[in-house]
């Protein structure tokens, strides 16, 4: 697989999941507006992955992605957790 190929992937792979994405308001123990923030900063480091990618800066563009939506999955993912506990 190419390089510009696995971008691409992973970017469409991103764009899906913030197309399938609900954000339940049933848990009060989150602060809903964290979340928000936190998705809305993946989208827009997808935004700068789609840049490069158009660029055919394919290595920034998947840095970009790698580095920068993988740790708002992290934060997501531990939100979460506080949230759902163990």
């Amino acid at each position: 697989m190419s390089l510009e190929e696995l971008v691409s992937k992973y970017i469409n792979s991103a764009e899906h999941v913030f197309c399938e994405l609900k954000i339940a308001d049933a848990c009060t123990n989150v602060d809903l507006s964290g979340i928000m923030k936190v998705v809305e900063f993946a989208k827009a480091y997808l935004k700068d992955a789609k840049y490069y990618r158009n660029q055919k800066r394919f290595g920034v563009s998947l840095a970009s992605r790698a580095r920068k939506c993988d740790g708002k999955d992290l934060a997501l993912f531990l939100l979460c957790y506080k949230a759902l506990g163990p």
